[in-house]
């Protein structure tokens, strides 16, 4: 990883890793995002990646064709450094290191409760969250 990267996005299977460069990156078809993936599937602002107190949390904004981190659809979910990210079918690996003095169980646990929290249409990414 160079310098002056957050981490990088590897896609499985082979290619050029992506640089993570900014604490917040949107990703889509469209030329104004700060990762442009261009495919067919997917939407023209499709997903949000944000570094949160050292940690990258990745959020669906609306997408018609959804994000999947290690096969489960979600809706948001903080990324473990190795986790598998799938959107609209392209699969990528998460590749960082944890900010030092990060509590890092206690960013997950939440996302364990929250998890319980959401209705099983949130689940399926057939109804949005509840702020």
């Amino acid at each position: 990883m160079a310098v002056g990267q957050y981490g990088e996005l590897v896609p499985v299977g082979g290619g050029d890793a992506i640089p993570l460069v900014n604490e917040i990156m949107t990703l889509g078809r469209r030329e104004s995002c700060d990762i442009c993936l261009k495919f067919q599937n997917i939407s023209g602002t499709h997903c949000e990646l944000a570094l949160k107190n050292g940690v990258w949390h990745l959020r669906d904004l609306n997408s018609t064709n959804g994000v999947k981190v290690n096969g489960d659809r979600t809706l948001r979910r903080p990324l473990r450094p190795g986790d598998e990210i799938e959107i609209a079918k392209h699969k990528y690996i998460i590749q960082y290191e944890i900010g030092v003095g990060v509590k890092v169980e206690a960013i997950f646990a939440e996302q364990d409760q929250n998890l319980f929290d959401q209705s099983l249409m949130e689940k399926a990414g057939l109804e949005k969250p509840k702020e």
